[in-house]
């Protein structure tokens, strides 16, 4: 196994490095290409979210690996090594399979138990797929770590309460506002986030006054307001929208600021005093820090939505014990195929080859056994099969049981010299 794991996330990085390392869906085909063309990576596949931008692997060699991983984000993101090497976690086999497994399972969400994460896991999949960039590695391991998910949410309450960083994001307005009763809500952004936020605030419960969505794209804005009983408007409406509204949730994937301290200054001061309430979960961030400076701007992040929802962890403790050991079973089974299937090819051979000689000498033996009848004949073949079985059944056996072991790679180094294997 050669699973590589290269990462930067909410844990260990500050959010304003975080945002300027993230990878949109847009520039995601070219950021494979780029790090699958590199000396010493075979697959690749990328998991960029508002939490996390972590890049997978099947190195040829891990040192090289590493550095080509690191070298590409540093230069995908235009970023010196330097400004972000101390946030960067790296991870390889069995390390690297739990992490995956942990992610698809939402421990290591921002949100514990989140359900979108494992929708992420599975895009960043089929995109590696989509651009090649895959293969048996990567193919295993992500099929299994969706599978790891969907045990993790079926057979635990990991994903009761809380359930999203958007459901999370709605939640947290309301707790500030006090109710999302009478309020008019805008929504910049269509795509996953925002149309988790907006149902979030729809199944609440809360009667809004007015909802209003604004998107890039004008179908996908308008049927989500339809959807939900809103209207939509065209991004050079937004400044109007923020005039009106009690509440602004963001979460589109653009590069640059679609809210800035400039343009919101004065839209303030045509508000007359009416706080305004601003919910940011895009990464990169959708609102300049700055704005908050503004009178009677409240501005909350991601910071702030983890923050939130760390307060009601303790509740959670007993689930997500239970999701790290379908997590460690699942590992297991997980690195026990693995093993299995890469010792696969030394038995066969090994096997083949005996059978090889086996055949080699009953056709020698033949002008000796012209005498026999056809059962006899018979017979005997059966006779130097079950007794070559009982020879190679010792070593098979070891071989399987030291798979996943410096033991296992000198007895499969043996075979392979000893019976001249031509692997």
């Amino acid at each position: 196994m050669s699973l590589v794991i290269l990462g930067l996330n909410h844990h260990t990085t500050p959010l304003d490095v975080l945002e300027r390392m993230t990878i949109p869906a847009g520039r995601m085909p070219k950021a494979l290409a780029d790090l699958s063309g590199r000396a010493y990576i075979a697959e690749s596949a990328i998991l960029s979210t508002c939490n996390r931008i972590e890049v997978y692997v099947d190195a040829e060699k891990f040192h090289g690996g590493y550095q080509d991983i690191r070298d590409f984000l540093s230069q995908f993101a235009q970023i010196a090594p330097e400004d972000f090497a101390d946030y960067l976690y790296v991870l390889y086999d069995n390390e690297a399979v739990n992490h995956l497994f942990s992610v698809a399972a939402g421990l290591d969400s921002a949100v514990v138990g989140e359900h979108e994460i494992q929708g992420q896991v599975k895009t960043a999949w089929q995109t590696a797929q989509t651009e090649q960039t895959v293969g048996t590695t990567l193919n295993a391991a992500f099929r299994h770590a969706l599978e790891v998910g969907k045990r993790a949410r079926t057979e635990t309450g990991i994903g009761r309460h809380i359930t999203s960083v958007s459901h999370a994001a709605a939640v947290l307005a309301a707790d500030h506002l006090g109710t999302l009763d009478d309020k008019r809500a805008f929504v910049l952004g269509a795509g996953d986030m925002g149309m988790g936020m907006t149902r979030a605030v729809a199944e609440s419960g809360a009667a809004l006054s007015q909802l209003v969505v604004a998107s890039r794209t004008w179908k996908r804005a308008s049927d989500l307001a339809e959807q939900f009983s809103g209207r939509a408007v065209h991004l050079d409406q937004i400044h109007d929208e923020l005039q009106h509204a009690d509440v602004v949730f963001t979460s589109t994937s653009a590069s640059s600021y679609m809210i800035d301290h400039e343009q919101l200054a004065p839209i303030i001061d045509l508000r007359n005093g009416r706080p305004l309430l601003i919910v940011d979960i895009a990464m990169p961030r959708d609102v300049e820090p700055a704005a908050a400076d503004l009178p009677g701007v409240t501005l909350l992040d991601m910071d702030a939505v983890r923050e939130f929802t760390e307060a009601g962890m303790r509740e959670r403790q007993a689930e997500v014990a239970r999701v790290q050991t379908i997590i460690d079973a699942e590992v297991s089974r997980y690195v026990d195929a693995v093993t299995a299937r890469e010792m696969d090819p030394v038995i066969a051979a090994f096997r083949g080859q005996i059978e090889t000689i086996r055949k080699a000498e009953v056709q020698r033996f033949g002008p000796s056994l012209a005498g026999l009848s056809d059962d006899q004949v018979d017979a005997v073949d059966a006779l130097t099969k079950a007794l070559l079985a009982k020879v190679m059944h010792e070593p098979t056996t070891r071989l399987k049981k030291s798979a996943d072991s410096k033991q296992g790679e000198r007895l499969a180094s043996a075979m392979r010299t000893l019976f001249d294997l031509d692997l």
